[in-house]
């Protein structure tokens, strides 16, 4: 019987789309269906293409107990199981990379061998054997599916799942258009967060937690966060204030970007900011309800315009603001997440490690100029999760996520309760989430998968599974 077919009764599942029972943030027999049958099924960033340039070049990636190599062979990417045929001894170590263009991958138990392809090419006395468990086809190293997008290679373990984009949807095609394929890391942190990862995931799906988590964004655009959430709490309605200069509205923009810039490094990249700092007030409108969308444009079209100068393969911001609008978070489902603002990104990964605890990983993405790229950066550089080191929003927010999973042990806390037209992503993706562990029909799923692009800040679905 195929698992599809076999009966699953959720536990804690998501019957109103408002509230969401906390135990699936702790709950034992919840982890293990999440294990079992989510991620096997879904499409997981494995590693940045960057890190395989040449020939024999691989990164290890795991999850759950599931080990791959992805390795860059004379044919293109290939992704093998990480196991020897004979006793199951991993070839690499979890997080490891290098190269064995010269000699292929050889089991340091017995020292059998295999080539990039993944075809045995060395068993230690082998006439020790009966033929029949040589089998070429046999002894060959599985492949594990992978599809190339967002300059990553993603897995997945499925080979019956829908491919990729038709899970992911037209968003995937929007972020491709701004060149996140050409994008190079610039750093990589890592840390372990006491936190389940559906927890330091929902932190970013939405950004109605700035104006207590992030105080000095929300001090500096009161009116662009009040007009979002706070109508009742004597929001103004609009990015601007009526009573300023232009030049007082411009300097307020420009020491947001700044903020952003500081807090996060690949959201808005220094670059663009000394750009931006090149717009003169004088030549935008007085009318500040007209400022802030020209003043934006002008700064796409500069950014735009001034890095393909320098050789950066950059897109038209402005015109794909109109033809392929995205927005500021994206969510790659299940555990992946793009933050574009104009040319660069911040990318985050967060993987369970136990039921109350994952390992979330940021990257600081953005284009440069042929011949200028850095090295690729191979190893993440690990910290604790209240390291002061950390840029200062991911810091903010690793105050909010290990506290927040103490909490949901709170006596009489059954539910998190959302905002229906605010915090819409969550109920939606948690929703996604039960099917996948009741087995629903891997179309259904991913038709609804697709409705998480640009949910950020959205409201909740209604979903037939």
């Amino acid at each position: 019987m195929a698992e599809a077919d076999i009966a699953i009764t959720v536990p804690f599942k998501v019957t109103d789309p408002q509230r969401i029972p906390v135990a699936r943030y702790f709950d034992e027999g919840f982890y293990k269906l999440e294990c079992e049958r989510l991620w096997p099924h879904v499409w997981q960033m494995a590693c940045r293409i960057e890190q395989i340039p040449e020939v024999g070049d691989w990164v290890e990636y795991s999850n759950l107990g599931k080990s791959v190599i992805v390795v860059r062979t004379v044919k293109g990417i290939r992704v093998l199981h990480n196991a020897c045929r004979h006793r199951g001894v991993p070839f690499v170590p979890s997080g490891g990379h290098g190269n064995c263009r010269a000699q292929g991958f050889i089991c340091q138990f017995h020292g059998w061998r295999w080539n990039l392809e993944g075809r045995n090419t060395f068993v230690y006395g082998r006439h020790l054997f009966d033929e029949s468990v040589l089998d070429e086809a046999e002894l060959a190293l599985p492949t594990c599916r992978h599809e190339e997008a967002l300059g990553c290679v993603f897995i997945n373990f499925d080979d019956a799942a829908p491919s990729m984009r038709e899970t992911i949807g037209p968003v995937l095609d929007a972020l491709e258009k701004r060149g996140h394929s050409d994008q190079r890391a610039e750093w990589w942190y890592a840390t372990e967060i006491p936190a389940n990862w559906k927890i330091a995931m929902e932190a970013f799906m939405e950004g109605y937690h700035v104006m207590r988590t992030h105080p000095q964004l929300q001090r500096a655009v009161p009116g662009l966060y009040n007009s979002m959430y706070g109508h009742d709490t004597g929001g103004i309605g609009d990015q601007v204030n009526p009573h300023w200069t232009r030049q007082q509205n411009v300097d307020a923009q420009i020491h947001n970007l700044e903020l952003l810039s500081e807090g996060m490094a690949g959201m808005v990249h220094a670059k663009e900011v000394e750009i931006a700092r090149g717009i003169p007030a004088e030549i935008m409108p007085e009318d500040p309800q007209q400022l802030v969308m020209m003043w934006f444009g002008a700064v796409q079209q500069q950014i735009s315009e001034q890095l393909r100068a320098r050789g950066e393969n950059v897109p038209d911001l402005n015109a794909l603001a109109v033809s392929d609008p995205i927005k500021a978070v994206e969510f790659v489902f299940p555990n992946y997440f793009l933050l574009p603002f104009f040319t660069s990104t911040s990318a985050y990964r967060i993987r369970p490690t136990g039921p109350e605890s994952c390992r979330f990983e940021i990257w600081s993405l953005t284009h440069f100029a042929p011949g200028e790229a850095p090295e690729p950066v191979m190893e993440p550089t690990v910290l604790a999760y209240d390291s002061q080191d950390f840029p200062p929003i991911p810091r903010q927010d690793y105050s909010n996520i290990p506290i927040q999973q103490k909490g949901l042990h709170a006596g009489g806390m059954e539910y998190l309760r959302l905002a229906a037209h605010v915090e819409g992503m969550i109920s939606n993706y948690q929703r996604i989430i039960d099917g996948h562990l009741e087995g629903k029909p891997a179309d259904r799923l991913a038709a609804a998968t697709q409705t998480l692009g640009g949910n950020f800040d959205g409201d909740i679905f209604a979903y037939d599974l």
